[in-house]
């Protein structure tokens, strides 16, 4: 009964060495991705608390102000993303006003957005209006802003400006065909897509502005990058297989299901422009963030890009 070997008789020495480090090692990611995620979860109570109530209650006095010009109500929304849960305060997300008013019918959308315009100055002339392209933005004292995208009921349905220009309509849209498909993709992943959409519009909201994309475009992306997705529902491999996926997905158009435009993206301009390429660059820098972080084990380097 010789004892020559005993319990390490018949392994190699190195080779147990290696499975101890192989298990420390899983250990110490284990306990580095519990980290990340714990910081990327309090980074969404705090993007989670923001002023909803509030916002809806100016859309409710921007309604009463023109109340004779709208059909419906302003929260029947098509760009923003207050009812669709994915608002990040500081970006600009589109509510949708729908006018009814037949003697707009001719009218084209910069002529509308003046009549919008001018009726909110004269019933809110307390209130920070102001006209751009395409939306009317308030400025609210608290620190809110609110962007509104004037729309024209037709008798086939709802159309907005066009991406080609204000002086045109937009094919007839349909506001809730995209919302099912983002309800429908978030639900196939345990409710995670819709937390992850607000984290990347907060960490876009960093980059230089020609390097950002719309809060509709991230959206759209989003519903690529998941409908599909086998990973874990851990907000940090979410984080990463996102912007892995976008830097290349967003090199190409997306089809706009809503029919307000050709695509999702045309403001990009074609297939692989230079707009796109410069987009997919920060996305891929962004992506190879994460990885370096994850490499390095570095918490600090985590906290830098959701930063």
């Amino acid at each position: 009964m010789g004892g020559s070997g005993g319990f390490l008789g018949k392994i190699n020495p190195e080779d147990f060495i290696k499975k101890i480090r192989h298990a420390e090692e899983q250990s110490t990611s284990a306990e580095f991705n519990g980290e990340i995620n714990n910081i990327i979860n309090k980074l969404l109570v705090k993007i989670n608390d923001r002023p909803v109530e509030d916002i809806k209650k100016h859309l409710g006095v921007v309604k009463d102000a023109i109340i004779s010009e709208i059909e419906s109500a302003i929260d029947l929304i098509y760009g923003g993303s207050t009812s669709k849960h994915t608002y990040v305060d500081g970006l600009s997300d589109i509510d949708l006003a729908i006018l009814n008013k037949t003697e707009l019918a001719d009218k084209n959308p910069n002529e509308v957005l003046d009549y919008f315009y001018k009726r909110l100055k004269e019933r809110l002339p307390k209130t920070n209006i102001s006209k751009g392209k395409l939306a009317i933005t308030l400025n609210y004292s608290d620190d809110i802003q609110i962007q509104i995208l004037p729309s024209l009921r037709t008798k086939t349905g709802l159309k907005i400006a066009s991406s080609d220009g204000e002086n045109f309509w937009s094919n007839v849209i349909n506001p809730n065909k995209f919302a099912e498909k983002l309800k429908n993709v978030n639900s196939n992943n345990n409710q995670k897509v819709v937390p992850i959409i607000k984290l990347v519009k907060s960490i876009i909201s960093g980059l230089p502005e020609k390097r950002q994309i719309s809060g509709y475009h991230t959206e759209s992306l989003a519903i690529e990058a998941f409908k599909n997705y086998k990973g874990t529902t851990y907000p940090k491999d979410m984080l990463k297989h996102f912007f892995e996926y976008a830097s290349k997905k967003v090199l190409t158009c997306i089809k706009d299901s809503t029919n307000q435009s050709i695509h999702v993206d045309d403001y990009l301009g074609s297939n692989n422009s230079t707009q796109r390429q410069i987009v997919s660059d920060s996305f891929a820098q962004i992506a190879r963030r994460m990885s370096n972080a994850d490499a390095a084990q570095k918490s600090e380097m985590w906290k830098l890009i959701l930063e």
